[in-house]
């Protein structure tokens, strides 16, 4: 079958939502299929969203058997074989729209942008054969904003069996995109009220310098530089898969994900207990309190005690890492489920 992987990209800029399209496009070759990834970039500017919009209505993918779209907006794209995998929305205007996260006013010109894409995302979505979502959290959000139900696809990782379980040394690592809505802040001001000499690192690439250099000032004014290890840049796969073999524990307490995430689910796969939080959103379809980790509220002292938890009581941490990992089955994330569902 010749399947074509469609998706928008912010350049320069990797994460999750290019790693669902390249490790679906290496999982689909391997079954034999004719693969063609295509990606348009996108900015979150409003000023700019409809232009971008109307690009994809004229991306003509007439020689595939069948696509597959992934981030906002690959979905406008027309095809009479069009499935969704859909990751999220453009959040600012959906369910941040009465968040600190949107930059622009609550007037009647962006309430106009809102509806406006709100109603080509919905009728967009329709002409689709098939929606799956990557998450419950997800599909609540399009039953409640268009309308459109899902089926939750949890999204696996690449060659799982690179993560392993070696040893559990004195630290909680936190590896992934760094920025204030995943929220490493939090993780230092907790470690600064820990009781135990607890250790935490703080791993991955940032979109600008401002956050980096306000958890940087943070670690210095609590005095932590010793227990901290704040490592801004991009963390090779090797690099993550060591990390995550000789942890005590991952930690990932984003403000209300989309989904469980990648840092979650590679955790559970070195058998690491995790540490997330009640407000976290998709994580918490993964995670529950006292068996695939804690899950605590998301206050410096709460979070403090967690982390004291697991450092004193490496039995306990054991088995909540053991249990992640049989979660992963129970919850039917795997790459034959996935191409299953997707190619039905």
């Amino acid at each position: 079958m010749k399947i074509a992987l469609c998706s928008s990209f912010v350049p320069f800029v990797n994460g999750g939502y290019r790693n669902i399209v390249e490790w679906l496009e290496a999982m689909l070759l391997e079954a034999g299929h004719r693969v063609e990834r295509v990606y348009l970039p996108e900015a979150d500017e409003p000023e700019l969203l409809f232009k971008q919009m109307a690009a994809y209505r004229f991306v003509d993918l007439s020689a595939a058997d069948r696509i597959i779209c992934f981030r906002p907006q690959s979905h406008l794209i027309p095809h009479p074989h069009k499935i969704v995998w859909f990751i999220h929305h453009l959040r600012v205007f959906y369910d941040l729209w009465d968040s600190p996260y949107r930059s622009f006013p609550d007037d009647a010109k962006y309430r106009g942008i809102r509806d406006a894409l709100r109603a080509a995302d919905t009728a967009a979505l329709a002409e689709a054969q098939r929606v799956f979502s990557n998450s419950s959290v997800v599909s609540e959000r399009l039953r409640r904003y268009n309308g459109v139900d899902s089926e939750p696809l949890f999204p696996p990782v690449y060659k799982p069996e690179r993560f392993h379980h070696r040893s559990m040394n004195d630290e909680i690592v936190c590896i992934c995109r760094i920025e204030h809505h995943k929220r490493q802040h939090l993780l230092i001001e907790a470690l600064s009220q820990c009781r135990t000499p607890v250790r935490l690192r703080i791993a991955g690439r940032s979109s600008g310098p401002d956050y980096p250099q306000q958890l940087a000032r943070q670690v210095a004014a609590h005095g932590l530089g010793d227990r901290v290890v704040l490592d801004e840049r991009w963390i090779s796969e090797e690099e993550k898969e060591n990390h995550l073999a000789d942890c005590l524990a991952a930690a990932y307490v984003p403000l209300d994900e989309d989904s469980y995430g990648y840092p979650i689910l590679e955790a559970a796969h070195a058998r690491k207990p995790i540490l997330t939080t009640t407000d976290a959103g998709g994580p918490l379809e993964f995670v529950r309190h006292g068996h695939d980790g804690l899950v605590s509220d998301p206050a410096p002292d709460a979070l403090a005690a967690a982390m004291d938890r697991l450092y004193a009581d490496r039995a306990e941490a054991r088995r909540m890492g053991e249990e992640a990992n049989a979660r992963i089955d129970a919850l039917h994330i795997g790459w034959p489920h996935v191409l299953e569902r997707l190619l039905a």
